[in-house]
Parts: structure tokens; sequence; C-alpha cells
């Protein structure tokens, strides 16, 4: 007479290894778990481990007027610089929308102008200017609206030289920004102060 198979047999799979009891399993897959969320709790609180940078804060809106630091600028006070920021609209076009005209703070450089929303870097214009040293026979000038433009580029804005008027002009573009800027700033300039040579 045979046995039955299932009576004598155990399940594969079911019997612990020799040694453990069924109860230290459930502890230790109790603590496998825990390790687990502890791993992941840990990671949220410490910043995680670089996949999911965390976002910094938006910036706080600017109050108040604008502080410019004092630059190099022989030719400031000059008449065509008076004309020339006289002549500067109160807003300029931007990506469908406005750079809105930014009060400067006292005391204000002169020949100086400023325009934008008061959370992102602010646009700049500098008249009167010394000859920027990167002019040379031999610079790639741009044509903007009539005016003749170096461009340098530098870390997070590019500074733009009007270099063929009576003054050196300097519009400082932060990145990010459109082409509406500098066209308007072109054409303003170019009403403003008469075309000269380029004297590099």
């Amino acid at each position: 007479m045979t046995e039955d198979a299932t009576t004598t047999k155990p399940a594969a799979g079911r019997q612990p290894p020799p040694g453990l009891s069924s109860r230290a399993i459930a502890v230790a897959a109790v603590l496998g778990v825990l390790l687990a969320v502890g791993i992941v709790v840990a990671g949220q609180l410490l910043g995680g481990t670089g996949d999911t940078p965390a976002q910094s804060p938006a910036p706080a809106p600017r109050t108040g007027p604008l502080g410019l630091v004092p630059v190099d600028s022989p030719d400031a006070s000059s008449a065509s610089c008076s004309a020339l920021v006289g002549a500067l609209p109160q807003a300029l076009p931007n990506n469908g929308g406005e750079l809105d005209r930014l009060p400067l703070a006292d005391p204000a450089p002169a020949g100086a102008a400023a325009w934008g929303d008061r959370v992102g870097e602010p646009l700049v214009l500098r008249c009167g200017l010394a000859k920027p040293p990167e002019l040379t026979p031999t610079s790639q000038l741009r044509v903007v609206s009539g005016v003749q433009w170096l461009p340098i580029e530098g870390p997070g804005a590019a500074t733009w030289f009007a270099v063929d008027r009576p003054v050196f002009v300097a519009l400082t573009l932060p990145d990010g920004l459109g082409t509406g800027p500098l066209q308007k700033v072109s054409e303003v300039v170019g009403q403003a102060l008469p075309a000269q040579p380029v004297r590099p």
C-alpha cells in the first residue's frame, strides 16, 4: 500500500531552512521593510541623491529704486548722453510683453537707465563709457536698426556697445531676453545721436 504523496512530502518552498523558525523569518522580513522605508524617508529629508535636484525658492521681487554701481563713464554728463537718456522710452518690448523703466537709487549715475520686471536681472543702459578694449580694427560688428554694435558675451548676460556715435553706449542684456529691447534702443540711439566713423 503506497502512501499519499500529499501527506508525506513537504510542499516545495513551504518549509523554513533548518535552524530558522517561521517567527524569525517574519521578524527579518519586517526589519527589511522598515529599513527600506527608512532609506526612502532619509533620502527625502536630506535632499535626495542628485537624481531630482531640489528646486531653489523663487527670488523675492525687488522693491524700491534700483542701485547701480559706478563705472568709468568720462562722457556720461555730455550733451549727447543727456539727449539720449531723455529720449529713452518708459518701456521696452520683450517677447510679447514689456519691460518697464525702473527708478534708479540716488545718487543715480549720469547717463544710465534700466528696465525690468523687478524679479529677473535688469536690462541696463550706460552712456558715455570709455572705449571698450575689445574694439579693434578686426572686431566683428553687428548692425541693428542702422547702429553698429560690438557684442561682448559675459556670464549670464551680453553687453552690446554702440561704437559709431559721438559717445560709446553700452546695453547689458540678461540671458533669456528677446531681440525687442536691442532693436528699440537701437532705433532711439539712431535718432538721438548722429552716426560717425567707428574709432577702433
